[in-house]
């Protein structure tokens, strides 16, 4: 693998609680208001919870095979239409086993799975319309595969809240070693009752906002997104040129669901982040935080941040966005583009109710209005996920 070889990130197609279009969820980011957080028990009955919802019209899945049908399906063609003019021209000369497809996913088509499993209770009988490879985690990299009518390696990672982080890992890979020459890269999760409530059996869901890192934290708000990327070894044609300059890994493997409470391991994979990218903790000029609000993960993450990080700006967007689970890293990883790109040097806000947790080390937390004194050049984004999978993200201009 030559690790010389540069991966630009053309702008990414996104959908999440903050909006449907790139300007839109910018300003909405800057400014700390998210229109699709929202109090509901649509997907928990009986409990009114914070939720990062999608508000956009979904495209209309029937022109695909009864297995592909999903509304998570739906989200990520609907980020894909975001993207597709960069697509298109980018692929043009390309055959089809050159082009890849990577995604990141955690519940893939559980929606459908659940809904039709209700049916069945209710009237003894499957819904006309379901098919049990709905559910299956490598659907949403197949179905756009598919789509796309290409070739080249298509595939799902599933490793839980890092799954598209290791995605946009995974499809620079295949830039680096010339497996492929055109990759779309990124994450899609969609809400379901079945996610809610497994959260919520752990004790790890929020009543109301989730305050990350504060003294009052009680767990996180559950959300839904889709974050695709196109990657290419070549800068886009318009400026500025946004390269995914570095990442690090590491898997502690401390517990199914509880993180090593050292950080040793995220610790591990924020080195290896700075050295792959070649950079110093004095270039970074802004952190976006894993920051789930729950009290093991803040914990952890602090211990691990801190240290490296004792004067960097820094925030959760979870508060904004809900904590969108396997699409989480490329989400965040779209936020940290728009951040360097923000001509007006804005950064990210981090939302919570100022009331520091004493037990941890100070940081330094974003407030709305904050801003870089310098055009930024490097933010990190930092990914922690169930059964001690760890993932930092570097990303940099490159003009």
């Amino acid at each position: 693998m030559n690790s010389d070889v540069p991966i630009h990130l053309h702008p990414p197609g996104v959908l999440c609680a903050l909006g449907d279009d790139l300007a839109d969820i910018g300003a909405a980011l800057f400014s700390g208001e998210s229109p699709g957080m929202q109090m509901t028990e649509e997907f928990s009955p009986g409990r009114f919870l914070r939720l990062g919802k999608v508000t956009a019209s979904l495209p209309d899945t029937r022109f695909l095979p009864m297995p592909e049908r999903s509304r998570n399906n739906a989200l990520l063609l609907a980020a894909f239409a975001r993207v597709e003019t960069a697509y298109r021209r980018a692929a043009a000369n390309l055959p089809p086993e050159r082009v890849a497809v990577v995604i990141g996913t955690s519940a893939s088509g559980m929606f459908e799975a659940e809904s039709a499993v209700r049916t069945l209770e209710e009237t003894g009988a499957w819904p006309e319309g379901f098919h049990y490879a709905q559910q299956e985690l490598g659907s949403p990299a197949k179905m756009l595969a598919g789509v796309l009518g290409v070739s080249g390696p298509a595939y799902a990672v599933s490793t839980a809240c890092t799954s598209s982080a290791k995605a946009l890992i995974s499809g620079a890979r295949l830039l680096k070693t010339g497996l492929a020459d055109l990759v779309l890269a990124g994450g899609v999760d969609t809400l379901t009752r079945f996610t809610v409530a497994g959260f919520s059996a752990l004790g790890a869901v929020a009543p109301d906002a989730c305050l990350p890192f504060s003294r009052n934290r009680q767990g996180i708000n559950i959300g839904e997104a889709a974050a695709l990327f196109l990657l290419t070894r070549e800068a886009p044609d318009a400026a500025p040129s946004i390269m995914l300059a570095g990442w690090g890994e590491s898997s502690d493997g401390y517990h199914v669901s509880a993180p090593d409470p050292s950080g040793a391991g995220a610790k591990q994979a924020i080195t290896a982040a700075l050295n792959a990218a070649r950079v110093s903790v004095a270039d970074i000029d802004y952190v976006n935080l894993h920051g789930t609000a729950t009290p093991q993960n803040d914990a952890m993450e602090n211990r691990a941040v801190a240290p490296f990080f004792p004067a960097t700006p820094m925030s959760s967007t979870k508060p904004l966005t809900g904590h969108a689970l396997g699409a989480a890293g490329a989400l965040e990883a779209a936020l940290c583009w728009l951040t360097l790109v923000d001509e007006a040097r804005r950064l990210p806000p981090h939302l919570w109710d100022e009331q520091p947790d004493p037990a941890l080390a100070p940081l330094r937390l974003t407030t709305v209005g904050s801003r870089t004194p310098r055009p930024p050049r490097y933010a990190l984004s930092t990914s922690f996920a169930f059964g001690g999978s760890n993932v930092v993200l570097i990303l940099g201009r490159g003009d």
